[in-house]
This record gives C-alpha cells, sequence and structure tokens, in this order.
C-alpha cells in the first residue's frame, strides 16, 4: 500500500513571512498613504519584524495588510483609528484576532473584497516588475526541496494561495481532500495531510467523511506554543517537526 500526502504550502513547504510582510506595507502605502507619512525606513522594519510574530493569525492574505496597520497604531498614538489599539500587545493580537478584525474593519470602514484584490495586485506587480527580489523574499524550509524531490510517495499541494501556486481546486481544505480520496488512482492509499493550521485540521476532525486521514500540524509553521499544546492534547493530531517530516515523504 502506497502513500498520498496533501501538503498545505504557506508554513508547511515555504516561509513566505518575509514576502507578504514587504507585500502588505507595500498595498498598505497605496490604501492608507498618510499613515506613512511618519514613518521611517526603522519603523517599517519594525513592522516587519512583528509580523513574523502576529503571522499565524493570517488566514487569508489581506489579513496582512490589515496588521501592518493595526501594528502602526499601536506604536504611534497620533495616528490611531481604532478603539482596539491603544494598550495592545502581540499576545493580544494572537488571542485575540477574530474578535479584533471585525472591529477594526468597520471602523477604518474597510471592504474585504477590495482589501483582497488591492493585496493580490501589489503582489502581482511586484512579481512581474522584479521577480528575482519577490522569489529572494520567499524560502523553502530547510530540507523540503530534496524531501520533495526525492519523495516516493503521491504528494498533491493544497493551498488557498493566489492562483501563481498550483493548488487543487478553489473550494476550502476540506473539499480539496475529498476530491483526492475519491479519485480511483487514489484507492488504497494511505492518506496524510500536513497542515500549519490547527483551526484547519480541526474542521477535516469534524467531517466524517475524512475519517481515513491522519493528520499532522507541522510545529515550525505559523502557530502558537498553545495551538501546538492543543494540538497534542487531540489522539487525531500528531505534531511533527521539521526533520520528520522530510523523513516521511521518503
Amino acid at each position: 500500500m502506497g502513500d498520498l500526502y496533501a501538503l498545505d504550502f504557506d508554513g508547511v513547504l515555504c516561509d513566505s513571512c518575509g514576502e507578504s510582510s514587504l507585500s502588505a506595507v507595500k498595498a498598505a502605502k497605496v490604501r492608507w498613504p498618510d499613515l506613512f507619512d511618519t514613518v521611517d525606513s526603522t519603523l517599517e522594519d519594525w513592522v516587519a519584524d512583528q509580523m513574523h510574530f502576529v503571522r499565524p493569525v493570517v488566514e487569508t492574505g489581506y489579513e496582512n495588510l490589515l496588521l501592518v496597520r493595526l501594528l502602526l497604531e499601536m506604536r504611534i498614538p497620533s495616528i490611531r483609528k481604532s478603539s482596539v489599539a491603544e494598550g495592545l500587545t502581540v499576545d493580544g493580537i494572537l488571542e485575540n484576532w477574530s474578535k479584533l478584525k471585525p472591529v477594526i474593519m468597520e471602523e477604518w470602514v474597510e471592504n474585504r473584497d477590495a482589501l483582497v484584490e488591492l493585496f493580490g495586485k501589489v503582489r502581482d506587480e511586484w512579481m512581474d516588475n522584479d521577480l528575482a527580489t519577490w522569489i529572494g523574499a520567499n524560502r523553502f524550509y530547510p530540507g523540503v526541496p530534496d524531501a520533495l524531490k526525492f519523495a516516493s510517495s503521491s504528494i498533491y499541494i493544497v493551498t488557498t494561495k493566489q492562483s501563481r501556486i498550483y493548488g487543487l481546486g478553489t473550494g476550502p481544505k476540506v473539499e480539496v481532500l475529498k476530491q483526492l480520496q475519491r479519485k480511483p488512482e487514489h484507492q488504497g492509499l494511505k492518506l496524510h495531510f500536513v497542515e500549519d493550521r490547527l483551526a484547519t485540521l480541526k474542521n477535516v476532525i469534524k467531517d466524517p467523511e475524512l475519517d481515513g486521514w491522519s493528520l499532522y500540524l507541522g510545529d515550525w509553521g505559523y502557530n502558537t506554543r498553545k495551538e501546538r499544546e492543543e494540538a497534542a492534547s487531540i489522539p487525531r493530531i500528531t505534531l511533527l517537526q521539521l526533520t520528520d517530516f522530510s523523513k516521511k515523504l521518503k
């Protein structure tokens, strides 16, 4: 019996935090140019550093834009338009993002679809105009390229990333996993899904149709210590280290 691995892209194969953070800063300058009147390169570097810490909350790319502005409002009282910025910390963002996001969207009078379009447009323009720099801002995790190159298992990349990256289907990941397991050529294979977002794995567990999948949370990806501790308490989920992941694909 062979193995099939469905792999998330961002946070499992590729550390794209540098690229997504820089794209978000570029897009934020387009969307809110006045905010950057008081922002120098040192403060931009600070924002980019902080984005690495808050990255686990990001489910869709446009949220990086919101985080950039929120971090700036936390740091610069004079530009604050949101009621949540004062006294807010990185840990506070990690703990409460699902509650903070609708508040700042309303207080900033923002539209999700418009931000999604802007973030994608800015990222695409960066790729079109300076592909080498864009690629340089992304990096594969150590050992991943060789693991994929020499893998003996069937490998599929399941991603919500915009269409430049190969993904299977455009729906939620649970639906993509169903598509994979229904394919005639996959009957009899052991099914494995590696993801860095605990919430996604919990959605898989909720669906009885996906009971046949072995689930793994990559501890090198965009998740928090609290999420890793919770994952360790869920029998269905195996906490996976990067070195073990590379070995599994062989």
